[in-house]
């Protein structure tokens, strides 16, 4: 009792520290908030001292910012989040009608997930075995940008085709596009976990003996799919809250009111009410899905959690083909090594959108520039920069996931914050400038690690061969040496290559919204974005470096492919190698 409230109050503390910290953003940035606040109402009119001075007599400024978050919260509990500083409306409406939005699209999107996922794991719960290739139409999946994908569909299927509606929001069918886009990445991620666990969970005694007695295959896939469940749920979680405001990009393609979209012109206009709001209903949608995903996975997988009968689901497995990997790196490293002695920054007015020739093999953009010189020398940044913040992430989301009740409420309230908002925090604290999206992105990518951590560690500590090395007289850093590392940095480290993508798409996306490099740096979030209004024309111009990307995704997964748990070594592992409950009598114990 005493820890949830513990919890309850840190992670109380925490949203607080948040939203009081996003209301001091235009102190902490020494801008004028008058003069933003004119810029977002009247661009033409001229800032003189007379208009400015007026601005703050209306938004009481030059009583300072304390008395200005003073009043915000005093409103609160009546409801009232203050009017907005561009419009002068009310906020509760607007930010209510924007999370409805954004919530709508988020269980489309979440939907497109799920049949994603299905389709990945369709292999191996059918089968029971796992893989012996690696996933490459998951790495691709997760490698696809969602504002190349939000572009791609809009252009193609929304105004050649005339499919579906490509802009607006007025109805079920506005919603089926960005749910693609939104969808697509997240069910690869969510479908390469799964299928990560799945054969643990058919090796599992249970099962064997379920297949044995004939029990029909579709049954045990169920039930086995039921039981990896629990260790899936709180990056399911981290899903729904990051499309809810996360999907800043696809909102601004597809012309979306939502939260995201709001909250990022709410930053840009230093609106502090909406932005205030907008984060508070982002953190207050964290707490709730993360308590419900806790409580479904306690109710999937019943007293067993309690009474240490589990077995564990990360068991030795048969190493993967080492073939992929090699040809994958080799085409990386080819690509770059070919464009390196080119000049990305070469004008050729002549030449512009050129197709694939062997003068330029991927063809040139709206100003003549090779495109592969370009590409390959955005890749020693963009390269070094992802897997720089992913081994940051790895140490980190290990080192906070082994103290759950530490980071749980930490991981809620940063994956609250979108990374556009992030790097909006981070230009005002430390100034806009290249390491910008690295520094926002490192912020918030160690969360899903920490959270992965977190549901594996507390299902291996209830396993059997656990509890037996615990009788047997082994201490706490026996243990965590020996039995949890070992079992949890596999499928972590996994998990974390398999963002490695992600990881440069995020710093992309930031570039895409001109919150990374400027212009003229061959950066790849830079380079889509450049090319992308030249997408229907010049095709090759946003292929060449989407593919590179791909490239790079199916590189992590096969290389994470190769990471293995090693074989248990201790006596205790052995002897207690007993069947595990059937996950229907686990929670009806």
């Amino acid at each position: 009792m005493k820890s949830t409230v513990g919890t309850l109050v840190w992670r109380v503390c925490l949203g607080a520290l948040l939203v009081c910290g996003i209301g001091l953003l235009p102190w902490f940035s020494h801008t004028d908030p008058a003069l933003t606040v004119l810029k977002a109402r009247s661009a033409d009119r001229d800032p003189t001292p007379e208009v400015l001075a007026d601005i703050r007599a209306q938004l009481g400024l030059d009583e300072g910012p304390l008395r200005l978050l003073g009043e915000w919260l005093g409103g609160l509990p009546r409801g009232d989040a203050g009017r907005s500083w561009i419009s002068g409306a009310e906020v509760m409406p607007g930010v209510f009608q924007a999370l409805g939005v954004s919530l709508l699209l988020m269980a489309v999107a979440l939907v497109v997930a799920g049949c994603t996922a299905a389709l990945l794991c369709a292999r191996t719960l059918r089968t029971g075995a796992p893989r012996r290739t690696v996933g490459s139409a998951s790495a691709v999946l997760a490698a696809l940008p969602e504002f190349l994908t939000a572009s791609v569909l809009a252009t193609v299927v929304g105004v050649q085709l005339g499919w579906l509606p490509a802009l607006g929001w007025y109805g079920p069918q506005w919603t089926v596009l960005p749910a693609l886009a939104l969808g697509l990445p997240a069910g690869a991620v969510l479908g390469r976990l799964l299928d990560d666990l799945l054969p643990g969970a058919f090796a599992e005694p249970w099962a064997l003996a379920a297949a044995a007695r004939g029990l029909p295959r579709r049954s045990i896939a169920r039930k086995a799919l039921r039981r990896c469940l629990p260790g899936l749920l709180p990056n399911l979680g981290l899903f729904v809250v990051g499309l809810t405001g996360g999907s800043v990009a696809v909102e601004q393609i597809f012309d979306i009111p939502g939260l995201g979209r709001t909250t990022l012109q709410a930053a840009l206009a230093q609106d502090l009410p909406v932005l205030q709001a907008g984060t508070l209903a982002l953190v207050l949608l964290a707490a709730v899905t993360t308590g419900a995903t806790r409580l479904a996975a306690r109710r999937l997988v019943g007293p067993a959690l309690r009474d240490g009968s589990l077995s564990s689901l990360h068991r030795p497995q048969p190493p993967v083909g080492r073939i992929l990997p090699f040809v994958y790196g080799t085409a990386l490293f080819a690509v770059i090594a070919l464009g390196l002695p080119r000049d990305p920054l070469a004008l050729d007015t002549t030449a512009r959108l050129q197709p694939p020739s062997p003068s330029h093999p991927f063809g040139t953009d709206a100003l003549g520039r090779d495109m592969l010189a370009r590409i390959a020398h955005g890749a020693l940044d963009t390269l070094a920069l992802a897997l720089a913040i992913s081994a940051a992430a790895l140490l980190t989301g290990v080192v906070l996931g082994l103290l759950p009740r530490l980071s749980g409420p930490l991981v809620d309230t940063v994956n609250a914050v979108p990374p556009v908002l992030v790097a909006l925090l981070v230009a005002a604290a430390w100034g806009s400038g290249p390491l910008t999206p690295a520094l926002a992105v490192t912020a918030v990518a160690w969360a899903p690690l920490a959270a992965h951590t977190s549901a594996l560690l507390r299902q291996e500590r209830a396993t059997l061969h656990l509890t037996a090395t615990r009788a047997l007289g082994a201490g706490p850093w026996y243990v965590l040496r020996h039995e949890l590392l070992p079992a949890v940095l596999p499928p972590v480290t996994r998990h974390a290559l398999l963002r490695l993508p992600g990881v440069a798409l995020a710093l992309a996306s930031l570039g895409f919204l001109g919150l990374g490099a400027q212009p003229p740096s061959p950066e790849w979030g830079l380079l889509l974005a450049e090319n992308q209004p030249y997408a229907e024309r010049a095709p090759w111009s946003v292929l060449a470096p989407a593919a590179v990307l791909a490239l790079l995704g199916a590189l992590a997964v096969a290389a994470a492919g190769g990471i293995r748990r090693p074989r248990l070594r201790t006596a205790a592992a052995k002897a207690t190698r007993q069947p595990s409950p059937a996950p229907e009598l686990m929670a009806s114990r």
